[in-house]
């Protein structure tokens, strides 16, 4: 567990459920869950919090055991449509509250926004707010209001490893979150993380995994597949060294598989 800034627990990994839909997405849920997660992350734009209300419903864990995100996404942003956009988003999930609301992207209207989602977690339909994809410049603009956001969920991978931005975030009492954290597979091969997985016989996924909480970073994987969702589960019982976390260090390249939040057109 990590201790977010208003005083919430979040579980340090979660589970994403991007580009998944519902009945797939459901059974990836149910899946995660049984493997042991208690932290799902989903959005309205994903077009599937419908099959993940299904599946925390059949699942039968205690909503109290559980950590629900979701999100606010750009039009609603513009159209200054907080409210209706999380009610509905309540209403697919089949919940009374959410545990953590985020404003999905700097679109226009965010500093608006944010001031909405401050209203609306006083009312008690959101345990905890913030952001996802803000830079730190983005962040400076929320001071005015006085609350600082609890997470920002950001891309980061070891090709995309943010130290700059997460060192930024922790001075101000910000939780990163990691979407994207295996940099959706494409460094499954890598000879670098394969080597180090040998070593304490595991995955370049639970590697990778490990690495971001060892960075003190939440992290999001992402799968259908039950087995891979189980084994990204098992990265609690291991530590990387010193070294291994500084080779993995030396693999930063900046490189994105998601948009740039300084050039992003949606």
């Amino acid at each position: 567990m990590m201790i977010l800034n208003d005083g919430n627990q979040i579980p340090s990994l979660g589970f994403g459920t991007y580009l998944s839909k519902d009945e797939e997405v459901k059974q990836a849920v149910l899946a995660a869950l049984k493997a042991g997660y208690r932290h799902i992350d989903t959005a309205m734009i994903y077009e599937n919090e419908a099959g993940v209300g299904e599946a925390i419903k059949e699942s039968g864990v205690p909503r109290e055991e559980l950590f629900i995100t979701t999100k606010l996404w750009n039009e609603d942003i513009r159209k200054e449509n907080a409210e209706e956009a999380l009610k509905l988003s309540l209403k697919k999930l089949q919940l009374d509250y959410i545990d953590l609301y985020l404003i999905h992207w700097p679109a226009k209207g965010y500093v608006k926004a944010w001031n909405q989602l401050i209203e609306l977690q006083k009312s008690g339909l959101i345990k905890s707010i913030g952001v996802s994809n803000f830079n730190p410049h983005h962040l400076k603009d929320l001071e005015e209001s006085g609350v600082v956001p609890a997470i920002n969920q950001v891309e980061i991978h070891p090709k995309l490893q943010q130290a700059d931005l997460i060192a930024y975030c922790k001075e101000r009492g910000i939780q990163v979150q990691a979407w994207g954290p295996l940099m959706q597979a494409a460094l499954f091969q890598d000879e670098t993380l394969k080597a180090i997985g040998e070593k304490y016989n595991k995955s370049t996924a639970q590697v990778m995994l490990r690495w971001h909480l060892q960075r003190g970073v939440n992290a999001l994987p992402k799968s259908v597949t039950p087995s891979r969702i189980e084994a990204n589960y098992q990265i609690f019982d291991f530590e990387l060294s010193k070294e291994d976390m500084n080779q993995i260090a030396e693999m930063n390249e900046g490189k994105r598989v998601g948009p740039d939040p300084e050039t992003f057109d949606f």
